[in-house]
């Protein structure tokens, strides 16, 4: 018996129904799908290397590596792409600026074994503890520090170039509000297309790199270093993700599950143990931390199928892209006034999307206790805390984090005590992601 049931005659899709996950079209339209995934998967998944200092092909082979990781451990039920996830990028800058890049891949090693753990629990007691955890007023306030926390990045990056980042930024918003469905989703690549047009035509790219780069050859890898004597205090740096992470896949299952079946959501803690495992393998080989996209929840929102069969597709085209170190090099090359445009758009919506949350959960922020929780972890998050003992340091997204934890889930036990007001609970908002980062796509 075949790994999926041809749907219908295998060319059309009847209006209302859907192609499932089990299902496909014919081979030429699923390498056709399998492709569009991979067109809208790329614009953010390039950006992350880009941004970190990563390599680009590396990050490519794990991208597809991890997607097909992701349908083993998913038993070809739950369609997904696995990109780069824009909420490793704070972590990623603040390890790789003090310790280097083998502590922040050690972080992503962490991240994506605590997540693969995480999974094991929700596949073994339910969603219920992380919904207590992680109300809407506190999973909100973690996006939204993530996102403002790299607003001094973006402006490093603009600064140098005003001219070529504001025709970018405004690029940027121009694709996003001109066009709906598809293009509209992947306005941040059309805006990079723009902005590095702009750039050549003023000369400020530089093609030696590519020139000198071959047509085919393997990526770049490097060892996870969990020796360095600062590997704990970045660690602790990269462990409020795997937070993000949990909402990001969490909203995902629900996603797909509302568009197919609702025996989809059963297979929610092997989603989180499958990213954690894509993760996990990344971050020891030199790849970036990876997560569910909601460009392609919107290309199959935009068919109607849902097979994975184009995710099998995807994967494997991610992976022969990633053999090309001529398609790096040339990713490299984009001036710093392109990346300062379009970060300034991308932090802000993670930002943005952090609020959305609250407004979607309808968080009462009349009770002082949810004012403080996200008011202050926004304040440590933008303005850079940290503290420091020795070695060991915690940056401003793991403050930012705990304080919203802290303050939150402490203050609610004393709002009981003293019988002041009730916990402003709800269930975790299922949210979507912008290159990784959740964001509603």
């Amino acid at each position: 018996m075949p790994i999926w049931k041809l749907h219908g005659d295998g060319r059309t899709v009847a209006p209302g129904s859907v192609v499932g996950p089990r299902e496909r079209l014919t081979w030429g339209a699923t390498v056709a799908l399998g492709i569009q995934h991979v067109i809208a998967m790329f614009g953010a998944t390039f950006l992350v290397p880009v941004l970190t200092g990563f390599p680009v092909s590396t990050t490519l082979l794990f991208s597809g590596v991890g997607t097909l990781l992701f349908l083993l451990i998913t038993r070809n039920r739950l369609p997904s792409y696995l990109g780069s996830s824009f909420a490793f990028i704070a972590p990623v800058t603040a390890a790789t600026a003090s310790q280097g890049m083998g502590s922040a891949l050690a972080g992503i090693v962490a991240v994506g074994v605590l997540l693969a753990a995480v999974g094991v629990v929700v596949q073994l007691a339910g969603l219920g503890w992380i919904e207590k955890l992680m109300p809407p007023v506190v999973a909100g306030a973690i996006v939204a520090l993530i996102g403002f926390n790299l607003a001094p990045v973006a402006w490093d990056s603009y600064q140098q170039q005003p001219v070529i980042a504001t025709v970018t930024l405004t690029a940027v918003i121009l694709f996003s509000v001109l066009f709906r469905g598809f293009l509209g989703r992947i306005s941040i690549f059309l805006g990079v297309v723009v902005g590095y047009v702009v750039a050549l035509l003023v000369g400020a790219v530089d093609f030696t790199a590519v020139g000198e780069a071959a047509w085919v050859g393997l990526p770049e890898f490097q060892l996870a270093d969990f020796t360095s004597p600062g590997t704990w205090s970045v660690i602790a740096m990269f462990l409020p993700v795997v937070l993000v992470l949990i909402a990001e896949n969490v909203g995902h299952v629900r996603g797909v599950a509302t568009m197919t079946d609702a025996s989809v959501n059963r297979s929610t803690g092997r989603a989180l143990i499958a990213d954690g495992a894509a993760t996990t393998l990344a971050g020891f080989f030199g790849g970036s931390g990876t997560t569910t996209y909601g460009e392609n929840i919107g290309v199959m929102a935009a068919t109607r199928v849902y097979s994975t069969a184009a995710y099998w597709v995807a994967g494997a085209t991610a992976i022969l892209l990633s053999l090309s170190p001529k398609v790096g090099a040339l990713f490299n090359s984009i001036p710093a006034g392109v990346l300062g445009g379009v970060t300034t758009a991308l932090y802000g919506l993670i930002g943005i999307i952090g609020i959305k949350i609250w407004v979607d959960n309808r968080v009462d922020f009349s009770r002082p206790v949810n004012q403080y929780t996200a008011a202050v972890a926004l304040v440590v998050a933008i303005a850079g805390f940290t503290l420091e003992w020795g070695d060991f340091q915690l940056g401003a997204i793991v403050l930012g984090t705990a304080a919203a934890l802290v303050i939150y889930h402490l203050g609610n036990a004393i709002a009981r005590w003293r019988r002041t007001g009730a916990d402003d609970g709800g269930p975790l908002p299922a949210v979507g992601q912008l290159g990784g980062d959740p964001v509603e796509r």
